[in-house]
């Protein structure tokens, strides 16, 4: 045998044994990447992003008894103005009595009214009178008013306090109301009708101006 073809046959056989050894190491390269791969993924603990938990709506539950208070302290409020209706016009009916002279309206007996008390309650209700019907229309109004602290929104609970006072006022004078307590009632609606359009015209001045569709 050559010297050439042992010299071929063993570098050929070399060249066999290290093609299979580079394809051996490959392969257990790549079988060790899988397992490490597999096992990172074997430990991975998914998370919620801040972002999507932050995003989550909030639930409101309603205070109960902020507005069982509430409603209590409403009911107070409009108890008030009508106890405060009530005895006014009683004491405006009573007062126009006593200036007129009249038995029906005093349901107190037959006696007469002195001079001096039929003066004063003839100024009592004059049109610039403390029993006057502008005078006891505002009185009305401005104790509204405070028992509301301006709210505009409570204009027509009070209106309704008011009306209910002033059939109450009715009913304990036993009748119809002597013709200054009516006028003094159209006054005062009047006045409530006024404090309504003003609450109104606020909110509008108050409210964003929307684009017109049509430009």
């Amino acid at each position: 045998m050559s010297v050439n073809g042992v010299t071929s046959n063993q570098a050929a056989a070399a060249y066999n044994y290290s093609a299979t050894e580079n394809v051996k190491a490959d392969t257990t390269e790549n079988t060790k990447a899988e397992n490490n791969s597999s096992a990172a993924d074997a430990g991975a603990v998914y998370e919620p992003s801040k972002e999507t938990a932050s995003a989550a709506k909030p639930t409101y539950k309603p205070d109960t008894n902020l507005i069982n208070k509430m409603k209590a302290d409403a009911d107070a409020r409009t108890a008030q103005l009508r106890s405060l209706v009530e005895k006014m016009m009683t004491g405006q009916a009573n007062a126009y009595g006593k200036a007129n002279d009249i038995w029906s309206f005093l349901r107190e007996g037959n006696y007469t009214v002195d001079p001096a008390t039929r003066k004063q309650a003839q100024a009592d209700i004059a049109e610039d009178g403390y029993w006057g019907v502008a005078q006891t229309s505002d009185r009305i109004i401005d104790f509204a008013k405070a028992l509301t602290g301006g709210d505009p929104d409570k204009i027509e609970d009070m209106r309704a306090a008011f009306e209910k006072g002033f059939k109450k006022a009715g009913k304990a004078w036993g009748g119809d109301l002597p013709d200054i307590s009516q006028r003094t009632y159209d006054a005062v609606m009047e006045k409530f009708d006024k404090m309504a359009e003003e609450a109104n015209k606020n909110a509008a001045a108050k409210a964003p101006e929307t684009e017109d569709p049509t430009k």
